[in-house]
């Protein structure tokens, strides 16, 4: 099974915390914040969106980073993804 998302909405693939700090302190799970930044698995066709012509700018296999409570979370066959409208994404990561 796959999503494909509608209209100018983006499914994501958080990435996962980093377990260390730059001095190589191991932190556990409860003091690791969660990032901003997915990785675009599928990216829905854009078009014309609430009246407005919509072009998709982000490509499936882009790092991106997002806003902090956008989206909705969507639990598949065991794995969690986020549903974003393109708007939500604030920047792609080269």
């Amino acid at each position: 099974m796959k999503l494909i998302p509608l209209g100018d909405r983006v499914v994501l693939k958080q990435l996962e915390a980093e377990e260390t700090t730059k001095s190589g302190i191991v932190l556990p799970g409860s003091a690791q914040e969660k990032p901003q930044m997915a990785e675009v698995l599928y990216v829905g066709p854009g078009g014309n969106v609430d009246g407005k012509e919509v072009k998709m700018e982000v490509e499936v296999g882009d790092h991106v980073i997002y806003s902090q409570y956008a989206g909705t979370k969507a639990k598949l066959e065991g794995e969690e993804y986020i549903i974003v409208r393109q708007s939500d994404i604030l920047a792609i990561v080269k």
